[in-house]
């Protein structure tokens, strides 16, 4: 079983989608993030975006975690604050989702923000995941012009629709590729593999629960409040692998669910911005914030106990091409 982390490292000001007012505060606890990761011998997968990639601390700090070969350093785009600028398009939640761009422009900021990396980092970077998991087959196009292999974009069994975004709720979290076509086209021979975050039930039958989870989900369902009586008494539980939305426990449970049903790997994601207090809908306390670390450390101590890999999303892909699969 391998382990990625992948962690979107963005500006601070969640829910503010200015081009150029924002902060990078939470960037302070970066390295006590990699020191954690180094006593567990974790590679963290760092997927930044425009502010983080132009920014003269983070230059620094992540180019001497590459040189060091502790992390990968991928692509994360967040639109309203990547240029180039259009300013006949309205900044607007609508908008703040990638794919719903026009193609071209899509295209432009992933390649102005692609070129600034290489060109502050010294690397090719080779992995995506669309800010706000605004994903569709323009953004892969886009993606394989400019020679990417990995995204990471789908949550399974989630849907954006409500925020102006993509659906994923008929996706497991099976590893699969695609084409240019979009996830929609699965293609064996696909440019792009797409590595899906971890999200699972405690259940055996992750598409079974699904279907059970969306029946209760119903408007008669739901005023006897059946999801959480369900929660409760153990019979459908619904966990994220991401101690944003996970305690250290439920993670646990769903990782070794995970093992048992023969996936190769677990994808633990979460924002850069949950590391320090008061910066995301998370993380809103001092105490919030160190309990944070904790349910980090006390999954790592599992995965270290289990004996499992840690890899960045690049050395898993290049595992998997080696080793003919997918």
């Amino acid at each position: 079983m391998k382990l990625l982390i992948t962690i979107d490292v963005e500006e601070d000001n969640w829910g503010e989608y200015s081009p150029d007012r924002y902060t990078l505060k939470n960037l302070q606890k970066i390295p006590e993030l990699q020191s954690l990761f180094n006593e567990f011998g974790i590679k963290p997968t760092y997927l930044i975006n425009y502010p983080v990639a132009t920014d003269p601390w983070a230059i620094e700090t992540f180019s001497g975690y590459l040189t060091q070969g502790k992390c990968e350093i991928g692509m994360h785009c967040h639109p309203w604050n990547t240029p180039p600028y259009d300013e006949c398009i309205e900044i607007c939640e609508h908008n703040t989702m990638l794919c719903n761009l026009p193609e071209e422009l899509q295209h432009l900021k992933l390649a102005f923000l692609h070129d600034v990396i290489c060109k502050n980092f010294g690397i090719v970077p080779v992995s995506f995941r669309a800010g706000r998991w605004g994903f569709g087959p323009t953004v892969a196009r886009s993606l394989i012009r400019l020679g990417y292999s990995i995204d990471t974009t789908v949550t399974p069994y989630v849907s954006w629709n409500v925020f102006h975004g993509p659906d994923y709720s008929s996706f497991g979290n099976e590893l699969f590729r695609f084409s240019a076509e979009g996830l929609s086209h699965k293609d064996e021979k696909g440019a792009l593999l797409e590595v899906p975050a971890t999200v699972g039930f405690i259940q055996s039958n992750f598409r079974f629960c699904h279907f059970l989870m969306k029946a209760a989900e119903n408007r008669f369902a739901g005023k006897l409040h059946l999801i959480g009586l369900l929660d409760r008494i153990r019979l459908l539980n619904k966990v994220w692998l991401s101690p944003e939305l996970a305690d250290a426990n439920s993670m646990i449970k769903l990782a070794k669910r995970m093992h048992k049903n023969d996936y190769p790997c677990v994808n633990m994601t979460f924002h850069s911005t949950s590391l320090l207090a008061g910066l995301s809908p998370f993380v809103r306390t001092v105490e919030m914030e160190k309990r944070f670390f904790q349910k980090i450390r006390e999954f790592l101590e599992f995965v270290h106990i289990s004996g499992w890999e840690s890899q960045t999303l690049a050395q898993f892909e290049g595992e998997l091409c080696r080793g003919g699969c997918l």
